[in-house]
């Protein structure tokens, strides 16, 4: 797969750095939208592995339900995404965008009026933010992951190691523009965590309605590359 993604134009691998970190805005976002609405994160599953894991040995069952639940719908999410990538008939490359935003419009409004359980909450938007990691996972050569910061870090700094011990002219090309691509994945997300709070406080219930509207934007004014 990365090798198709080097025959990409400079141009392309611009489009999928923007939708990348775009895509790392809305993760942040509603992550952190989730952690202080339901104490769970719907995107870092790394952090609710953690919190299983601990919550295992102090017998918190409520906390157990909740991550199982969460990471089992963010797997489910990816799988169900990936299937659709792979679907060689589906000829629509916004479907994901519109599946995405079509889930969080529909629970907002349910949400709005029957007030949803906690545990139903968590496990459809760890659905929707799952099938949402599949929308992009290239940025030319570089391999992302727009929800799993960990990982972005990890290759941030592996990619600025290379970057300053390498004395090959195209590594350290390549290694710079890798290094470039993850830190503004981190900066978005970052920039994500910290809108949430602010408009949560403003929107209350219909918080989710703000990545429901840039999905839909975006998708109106690009496309998306498989």
């Amino acid at each position: 797969m990365s090798k198709e993604k080097s025959l990409l134009s400079s141009e392309e691998i611009k489009v999928q750095e923007k939708l990348a970190i775009f895509l790392a805005f809305i993760a942040g976002y509603i992550d952190a939208t989730g952690l202080i609405k339901w104490k769970t994160y719907v995107s870092f599953m790394s952090g609710n592995t953690t919190q299983l894991g601990a919550a295992f040995s102090s017998e918190k069952f409520g906390v157990i339900i909740t991550s199982v639940t969460v990471i089992g719908s963010f797997l489910i999410g990816i799988y169900a995404g990936t299937c659709l990538s792979l679907w060689k008939k589906c000829r629509i490359k916004t479907i994901a965008f519109y599946i995405v935003s079509g889930i969080l419009t529909l629970y907002t409004f349910i949400n709005y009026r029957f007030q949803i359980a906690n545990i139903s909450s968590v496990a459809i938007i760890g659905f929707a933010m799952g099938f949402m990691n599949t929308i992009v996972t290239y940025v030319g050569n570089q391999k992302i992951n727009t929800d799993f910061v960990t990982g972005t870090l990890n290759s941030l700094a592996k990619s600025t190691a290379i970057l300053t011990m390498s004395n090959d002219a195209n590594e350290k090309r390549e290694a710079r523009a890798n290094a470039t691509h993850l830190l503004l994945l981190w900066i978005g997300f970052l920039a994500g965590a910290t809108t949430s709070p602010l408009l949560l406080t403003l929107l209350k219930n219909w918080t989710l309605l703000v990545p429901v509207g840039l999905l839909l934007a975006y998708s109106s004014i690009t496309r998306v590359f498989k």
